[in-house]
Order: structure tokens, then sequence, then C-alpha cells
């Protein structure tokens, strides 16, 4: 009784509220131990647990990145049945296994990146493969001694001027991918001739594996939920339309401070940002959609260097309208008075602006020819043409000396230096700057228009059906210069 009397001994504190605390003894170097490994261990599953919450997100956000998955893992495991069947493995043996490589290496995310791995894969390696087994002949004919001198010199120079090639901006943009395929493919083909004497059928082989391999990322790529890169930078082009649209809404109506919520404003005036950084995102998909076959709407004869154009056209807008954001959160802001007197125009020409750009995403999403743009134009001009002649008839000096007589007396009586207060023309500044910006992103805007039926005309987009009959509208699509 008294050892367990003293083994339940506990050690007791008052404190000052009139409660008492237990003090229980340090735990010794293995418990410590212990504590530590259970915390190390509860990081590493929150980690692994927020690993796959984000792996779920992505996956429900797009469905289709988890359906590419699913397509690499089918094309993986039809492939390797070059392995697991005897008779296969038998007609190809070991080089069976650049079938795999094959599938691992170009079997991308889109049909027209894909395409143009299997391409410049398959004619890479034949040229290469041709190009070899020619050149080991020639050194078989020269003799021992000189042999290894011709294929180390036909290595070098076939391989220095490949790489070179990658340099060229045209063939980098379409062929760079098949130019490193032909080295690595030449270099083994040159090296392996020198010691295998089977050099034909181990170049025949290699190549139809590697045929084989292409041709099942190919069928697998475009039978099975395909994603054309055509159709992706089609989307693109008029969803970046639509957040410029969206941004110049915001913008405007944060400056002018018209009703709205400013969750929502922040969130719209951010669309521009996805704009400027879309170019490389174009390039590519433009670059892939030149690979791709007919489908849907889209002919093989597209023409997608058009939606560069019009994606540039959007940048350049973009631009404008990063100025004109900077205007909301600079230091020396405009009179209220003098906000006032130009809100209504701004936000008038901003309307007419945002009209004429969603009539094109209408134009471009329908791949139909707008038959009201000209009017939406001709308005969109006439209310820029109305803001610059607003801009023109304020009567500057008396005006803005007016408004900004009772700041300066409000200034001085609070202490405040003359120099620390803005002159009055620093005031009408930023105002004169916002104006500019509307008037610019208005002329800018009417490239876009240009660019757009340049697409329409060289895509031959249908004729939208109109009742109406045609009035005469003016068909400028730029502002004048004021």
């Amino acid at each position: 009784m008294a050892k367990k009397a003293s083994s339940r001994l506990e050690w007791r504190i008052n404190v000052p509220d009139g409660t008492s605390k237990v003090l229980e003894p340090e735990s010794g170097a293995v418990g410590k131990i212990w504590v530590g490994l259970k915390g190390c261990m509860g990081i590493i599953v929150l980690k692994v647990w927020r690993v796959l919450e984000n792996a779920w997100h992505i996956g429900v956000a797009d469905p289709r990145k988890v359906i590419h998955c699913i397509k690499v893992g089918l094309a993986l495991s039809i492939v390797s049945l070059f392995y697991y069947m005897r008779p296969l493995y038998d007609d190809f043996g070991g080089n069976a296994m650049w079938a795999v490589m094959t599938v691992v290496v170009v079997f991308e995310y889109t049909v027209g990146a894909t395409f143009y791995k299997c391409i410049n894969r398959v004619i890479a390696t034949f040229l290469a493969g041709a190009l070899g087994v020619g050149i080991h002949l020639v050194a078989e004919q020269s003799g021992d001694q000189l042999k290894p001198i011709i294929l180390g010199i036909s290595v070098f120079l076939f391989a220095s001027a490949a790489t070179f090639s990658r340099f060229i901006p045209s063939v980098k943009a379409r062929f760079d991918y098949g130019a490193m395929i032909f080295i690595l493919t030449f270099s083994l083909v040159s090296v392996s001739g020198y010691r295998v004497v089977e050099l034909f059928e181990l170049a025949h082989q290699r190549l139809s594996t590697i045929a084989i391999g292409t041709s099942l990322c190919i069928l697998v790529t475009m039978l099975f939920c395909p994603v054309w890169a055509g159709c992706e930078l089609h989307h693109l082009i008029h969803q970046n339309m639509e957040k410029l649209a969206d941004s110049l809404d915001g913008c405007v109506t944060e400056y002018f401070k018209e009703n709205g919520s400013e969750k929502d404003l922040n969130k719209k005036m951010q669309g521009y940002k996805c704009v400027l950084n879309s170019k490389a995102a174009e390039e590519s998909m433009a670059n892939f959609a030149r690979w791709e076959p007919t489908h849907g709407r889209f002919n093989f004869r597209h023409p997608w260097k058009q939606y560069l154009k019009i994606g540039a056209s959007l940048r350049n807008c973009a631009y404008c309208i990063e100025t004109l954001n900077s205007c909301i959160s600079s230091e020396i802001q405009a009179p209220p008075c003098l906000r006032k007197h130009f809100s209504n125009k701004c936000m008038k020409a901003s309307s007419y602006s945002i009209n004429v750009l969603k009539e094109l995403v209408i134009t471009i999403v329908k791949m139909k020819k707008s038959s009201n743009i000209d009017v939406k134009v001709a308005e969109m001009n006439f209310a820029v043409e109305e803001l610059v002649g607003a801009l023109k008839s304020l009567p500057t000096t008396h005006f803005i000396a007016t408004t900004t007589g009772e700041e300066s007396t409000k200034a001085k009586a609070e202490g405040v230096e003359g120099s620390e207060h803005p002159s009055p023309i620093m005031k009408v500044l930023p105002l004169v700057k916002v104006v500019s910006m509307m008037v610019e992103i208005a002329t800018r805007i009417g490239g876009v228009v240009n660019a757009v039926e340049e697409l329409a005309r060289l895509a031959e987009f249908k004729a939208a059906k109109d009742g109406k009959p045609k009035q005469n509208q003016p068909t400028d699509k730029l502002v004048a210069d004021h």
C-alpha cells in the first residue's frame, strides 16, 4: 500500500485565484523523441493531404486533365504488350523498348502537340537512319583505317549543322523537336553501325517500333476525348476579349466611383493581366494547331496566324487599360467636381467600347459576320469625339483655380506647406491622362475590329442573317486624331 501511495504522489501548487495545479514530471529522452516523431508525422500527413486536396481541385476544375492521364496509361499498357506477348517480343526483341519510349515522349495533352511530335520523330528518325546507313556503307568501302575517321567527321558535321538549325526561328518553331531527334538517331546509328553487323535489320526494327508507337499515340489521342489545340486557341482569344471588356468596365467604374461591389470590381479589373500574359500560350497553340487535321468548324488550312494578330491587338488595348488602372491608385487625383464633369462622357465612351468588344466576341464564338459592328463602331467613335470635345471646351485656368481654391485655403489652415500641396495644373493632369487613355483604347479597339474582320474574310465566316434593310453606316474603324 505504501508503494502504491508513493507512486501516486503528486506535487501541487496554489495560484492566487485559489485553484491548484498539478506539476507533472518531465519526460525522458525517449518521450521527447516520441513527441518529436509524432510532430513530424503530423506535418508529413498534413502536407500529403494538402497535395491530394490540390490534385482533387485541379481534376474537378478541368476533368480533361484526368482523362489525359488515363489516355497515357492506356497507350502505355497497349504498347507494353510487345514485352508481355512472346511472339511480338521475338519479332522486335530489345528494340521494343523504343515503342515504349516513343509513347512516353510524344504523347501530349492536345492533338496538335501529339501530331507535331509524332511527325517530327518519324521523319527525323527515317532521315537520320537512312543517312547513317549510307555514311556507314561509304565508310565500309574506305577501309578499316579511314572508317572511324569518316564516321567521326560525319557525326561532327551533321550534329553541328542540326544544332545550328535549331537557332533559326522558322525551324525552331516547327521542327525543333525533329532536329533534336535527328541528332540523337544519327549519332546512335553511326556509333552502333561501327560495332553491329546487322545494321539494316537494326534500323528497320527501330523505325518500325517508332512508327507503331506514334501511330498508337495518334489513334488514342484522336479517338478518346480529343483536346484540339485550335479549339483551345479559339476559346482563349474570345475569353481574352471578354476579360478585356470587364477590365475596362471595372477601371472606369472604379475611377468615377459608380455603384458596385468592390470585390467584383477588383476581380474584373485584373482581367487585363491574363491578356498580357497569354502571348506564349497563343503562339504555342497556334503552332500546334497547324498540325491538326480538319475538325469541327476548322479546316486544315484555317488561318491560325490571324489569331496571333488578334491577340497582339488585344494586348495593345491591355497596355492602355494597365495605364488607366494606375490612375486609380495615383497619389495625385483630380478634384471631385472635375471628375463629375467628365463622368458621363467617359462612362458613355467606355460603354460603347465595351459593346464593340462584346460584338466581336459574338462574331468569333459563332464564326459569323456581324451586321451591327459598323453601327457600334460609329457609336463608339461619336462618344469619343464628344469626350474630346468636352476636354477642349474645359476653361482650364479659371475652372481649376476655382475648384482648387477651397482646397488650398483648407491646406493652409491645417498648416500644410505650399510645396506639399499639388499645383492646380498637377490636379488636372490625372484626369487628362484618363481621357487620353479612353481615346487611345477606342483607337486600339478599332485595330481589334480590323483584325477580326480579316479573320472573318480568311476563314470565310458566314454572313449574319438580318431581316432589316442595310443602312449606310460609317465604316471607319479608327478614331480620328485629335
